[in-house]
């Protein structure tokens, strides 16, 4: 079941609001807190943390108060720390926390060390229509969605996407390119959960759109740290749950 109320750290590199106009004026206090407002205003309690941070923001001790991170990066990936990409990734995979990667995310570094390939993909920014369809309305990521969600303005990602096949397929995006790409894809890290969600390019008023807000909302709860969850012991010599005779 969906963690009803997570602990979500929001990682933002925080660069185009603070250089382009036309992002500025869609995310005046940047895209973190366009992010963080809809899931606060849910109940949820978040924090947020951005690339110039000390340690990005990303220390040990943040990252164990959260139980999903959400990150969005797209000129910056090159300057987080492999330490702290590594950081992430064991706090997924070795203590069950969720990741929602989102957009160019795809590039973030925790990411590409969790699929463990290329993630590369097609493109074209022209500011056309996207259609993400519900291919699996049963799935927690997809509750109070419609069928589809329809985007004005997007920029366009294309098939083939390097990933792993994913262990849920939730959303698969048409544009009016006519390419396709699957743009909700959940898969399963060790002892937790990653989500990746396509939309969101900077110049375009994305994350303001309800039905949105509303999928990184499940997508936050669905990849969330379980509740009283126990990581187990790991590398060390263990005792027999069984007495063991002795060989004679």
């Amino acid at each position: 079941m969906p963690h009803p109320s997570p602990r979500v750290l929001i990682w933002n590199e925080f660069r185009h609001e603070r250089r382009d106009e036309a992002v500025m004026a869609h995310y005046p206090q940047g895209i973190h807190e366009a992010l963080a407002a809809p899931l606060r205003a849910a109940g949820l309690a978040v924090e947020t943390a951005t690339l110039d941070e000390p340690e990005h923001g990303l220390t040990e001790e943040r990252l164990s108060a959260a139980d999903t991170l959400v990150w969005w990066g797209h000129r910056a990936h090159a300057e987080v720390s492999d330490v702290v990409a590594e950081r992430v990734k064991r706090r997924v995979t070795e203590q069950g926390m969720g990741l929602v990667a989102l957009h160019s995310s795809h590039f973030a570094k925790p990411f590409v060390a969790l699929m463990g390939t290329g993630c590369f993909l097609k493109y074209r920014i022209a500011g056309e229509r996207e259609r993400l369809w519900v291919v699996d309305p049963g799935h927690p990521v997809a509750a109070g969605i419609a069928d589809c969600i329809e985007l004005d303005h997007e920029e366009m990602y294309g098939e083939p996407f390097d990933v792993p096949p994913p262990d849920d397929l939730v959303f698969l995006s048409w544009f009016q390119g006519g390419e396709v790409f699957r743009s909700g894809c959940g898969w399963r890290r060790g002892l937790g959960r990653v989500f990746y969600f396509r939309p969101g390019h900077e110049t375009y008023p994305t994350y303001h759109h309800p039905q949105i807000q509303r999928v990184i909302l499940n997508a936050v709860r669905w990849a969330a740290r379980p509740e009283g969850l126990e990581a187990p012991v790991r590398g060390r010599r263990t005792t027999p749950p069984e007495p063991i005779p002795p060989r004679s």
